[in-house]
């Protein structure tokens, strides 16, 4: 498939070019000729699910036909074929495990930490030691270092660093994390391949090399006779002089570029250098140059004032540009949902591109007034769906006193007492139930509440059955008190799957079907085998815990998506394509969002242990966006204002219509047609809620009782409101209405 050459062998794919499918075109351009069974000896890794699915779909599209083998980078980890490395210890039980680490310590010393920032602390210590082992970073090179000025809070943080020290233990028989074991994995194929390399095609595709695993496999198959790496939307149009100060990491992390640079210097390459691996051009050059310019690095940014007038074909740039700056979040989402509407009817497949979850949220309720359902990769989180839902309330009611509110909840939630034909007579009672008992004389229901309630009804011969049922059911779950993980467990399953089948019945199916149900069902079982690595805990933060891990496992409806509408994370942008991308949500704190707070190191103390700088997420973020904005035709969208106060643009946005603003008259001009082209989408989804035609007010009520129903005597309060709002009055006095009293 490849030629000899002495250089390790990398490849990219110019900026808005639909990586996927030049991925494609590439392996079937250098396979011409070969056997058709040669396909099947080709190695491809990706870096993600969705690319791994799209690769299997384009090759469908074209036919019958042999598969190149498509694996995924991560499931390194899970190789079986490694002599020598034991199996990982599965995520959520190493979680349990340092919960455990971490509330041992808290115990011993109170000081450290207040106990309900336990899970906060365990997720924030896993994460680092996942860092640190992906970059070779040892307990004792983080123990080494230059603490002068920072020697009370380094030392509260060495308190938990020690606990974590035995997960960096060497030896056949050490716990490995799946962080470790990737790690392990990827250095161990290096030095195997080293003596005896596959002969067989081996390509990475798609992955910057952002972690030391990811690099040093990178790395390694560049090196290898029939090994390539192919790079996503390398910046072709960058000069050399820009790419050589991409060099040190305190500076330059933030820049889309960065990753490219790092990787090919540490393999002795320069990134223009490169070569494409496809012929496939990108869609829109001159805004390549563009976006190019408008990205440099903030010490070179006075290059704008010599090169920005020269910019060439700035209108070809822009043509297929449209700038959203809606007044709110909300006219923001139904702009965006007009357009992937026209897109739908259109037959172009499109694509909402954002980080922002509340906007994608409101973007796919705008396109249920059309029956339109995208297809989202972010799918839902489990503890959003009905059997998480269902899952959390019973949490909460182990937790705290049934209240008539959690009562209510459990009881009118749709999964309980679920798939039986009673279920009105069910929602029936419990309504009676609210109106008659909760909301009048039982804010705290108990057993002889519900009894009472229940032989008051004596034309339901069902109720006395049905009260009892709840009795035991609900009223029952309160056990605040300390228990093991496993015994939680078991009786939280049971109490969730009693009150979904109602009086009598058998567990039902409903709450484990579909997607989202056998998702949750998985997590569930997932807990129940590493319980017992859990210790014990109270209800409460048993809740906490189990709320945790629900948020983050996402379940997604594969049947009923709308097959050319997607909603996009920026990761799988990056390697995707569609004829229309919708960049949402372009303001500071969204894209990009803020790093997160480190409690364990700060920024310069990372730059010399080796760990990744906070920065990073910034650059990825930047090169999913270089790499989106690409494309043929692109919106770029903010919401000039949110819930509370005005916004800030995306650095990134605010470059690009800084530099159309000041480059030249022909560059103004665009940037105005823009902002022009914008505007009328935004104008026609405000009028989208307009009333076709106005209807004429109703006359103001004046209703007139008959005399004998009239109030003959009020209360001096009484006469003031009346005054104030007399069909206050009329409402309670003759018409008898009366508020309800609240739960």
């Amino acid at each position: 498939m490849f030629d000899p050459q002495d250089t390790p062998r990398v490849f990219a794919t110019p900026i808005g070019v639909d990586f996927s499918r030049a991925v494609v075109a590439g392996i079937a351009e250098r396979m011409a000729g070969a056997p058709p069974e040669a396909l099947a000896r080709v190695e491809v890794y990706v870096n993600t699910a969705r690319t791994q699915r799209r690769l299997r779909e384009i090759y469908a599209q074209s036919g019958p036909g042999f598969l190149p083998r498509i694996r995924l980078i991560t499931d390194l980890a899970a190789r079986a074929d490694m002599a020598g490395l034991p199996a990982p210890i599965p995520d959520l039980r190493l979680r349990l495990e340092l919960s455990q680490l971490v509330a041992a310590l808290l115990d011993r010393q109170p000081q450290l930490a207040p106990r309900s920032s336990l899970y906060g602390l365990s997720d924030a210590l896993a994460d680092l030691m996942a860092e640190m082992q992906e970059e070779r970073v040892t307990p004792d090179t983080v123990a080494d270092l230059d603490v002068e000025g920072h020697s009370d809070h380094w030392q509260r943080a060495q308190e938990f660093l020690r606990i974590v020290a035995p997960y960096f233990a060497e030896g056949d028989d050490a716990a490995l994390s799946i962080e470790a074991r990737q790690s392990r994995v990827a250095d161990m194929l290096a030095a195997d391949w080293a003596k005896a390399p596959p002969q067989h095609p081996v390509i990475v595709a798609g992955s910057t090399g952002s972690r030391g695993p990811t690099a040093r496999f990178m790395a390694a198959v560049a090196h290898l006779p029939q090994g390539a790496v192919i790079l996503p939307g390398l910046d072709y149009d960058q000069p050399g002089a820009v790419w050589d100060k991409l060099t040190d990491g305190l500076s330059a992390e933030d820049h889309p570029q960065f990753r490219f640079m790092k990787f090919a210097t540490g393999l002795g390459l320069h990134p223009l250098d490169i070569a494409r691996w496809s012929t496939d051009a990108p869609a829109n050059p001159p805004r390549n140059r563009l976006i190019s310019l408008a990205l440099r690095p903030a010490p070179v940014t006075d290059q704008w004032l010599a090169e920005g007038p020269g910019l060439e074909g700035l209108a070809e740039a822009a043509s297929g540009l449209t700038l959203i700056e809606a007044p709110t979040p909300q006219a923001e989402a139904a702009a965006i949902a007009l357009r992937l509407r026209r897109a739908a009817e259109d037959g172009i497949t499109a694509a909402l591109i954002s980080p922002d979850v509340t906007l994608t949220r409101q973007v796919t309720a705008a396109l249920d007034r059309w029956g339109i359902e995208p297809d989202d990769s972010s799918g839902l989180p489990l503890s959003h769906t009905a059997p998480g839902r269902l899952l959390r309330h019973v949490a909460e009611a182990r937790a705290t006193r049934v209240s008539a509110e959690t009562l209510l909840v459990l009881l009118k939630h749709p999964l309980t007492h679920a798939g039986r034909a009673d279920r009105g007579e069910h929602l029936k009672r419990t309504r009676d139930l609210e109106l008659q008992l909760l909301r009048r004389e039982a804010p705290f229901p108990t057993r002889a509440d519900l009894a009472r309630w229940a032989e008051r009804r004596k034309n339901d011969a069902g109720a006395v059955a049905w009260a009892m049922w709840v009795s035991d059911t609900v009223l029952d779950l309160f056990a605040p008190e300390q228990q093991p993980l496993q015994a939680h467990v078991s009786a939280h399953l049971e109490a969730v799957e009693r009150l979904s089948a109602g009086p009598g019945g058998d567990a039902p199916a409903e709450l484990w079907e579909k997607e989202e149900g056998r998702k949750t069902r998985a997590q569930m079982q997932a807990l129940t085998r590493e319980a017992e690595a859990g210790g014990t805990l109270t209800a409460a933060e048993y809740r906490d815990f189990l709320t945790a891990i629900l948020a983050e496992e996402e379940a997604r409806d594969p049947v009923s998506p709308h097959p050319r509408i997607m909603i996009w994370g920026t990761l799988e942008a990056r390697v995707q394509g569609a004829d229309l991308v919708i960049l949402g949500g372009l303001n500071e704190g969204s894209w990009p969002s803020a790093p997160g707070a480190d409690p364990w190191l700060n920024r310069r103390m990372r730059a010399e242990a080796g760990l990744r700088l906070p920065d990073r997420v910034i650059g990825l973020a930047a090169h999913d966006f270089q790499q989106s904005v690409g494309g043929a035709e692109v919106w770029l969208s903010r919401a000039r204002r949110d819930a509370e106060t005005e916004t800030v643009p995306s650095r990134w946005l605010n470059r690009i219509t800084n530099l159309m603003e000041g480059a030249s008259d022909e560059s103004r001009t665009a940037l105005e047609g823009m902002r022009e082209r914008g505007a009328d989408w935004v104008a026609m989804a405000v009028r989208l809620d307009e009333p076709i035609e106005t209807v004429p007010p109703a006359k103001r009520p004046a209703p007139c009782p008959p005399v004998g129903q009239r109030p003959n005597q009020l209360s001096v309060t009484d006469i003031e409101k009346l005054i104030r709002d007399p069909y206050a009055i009329y409402a309670r006095k003759v018409l008898d209405l009366h508020a309800l009293n609240p739960l």
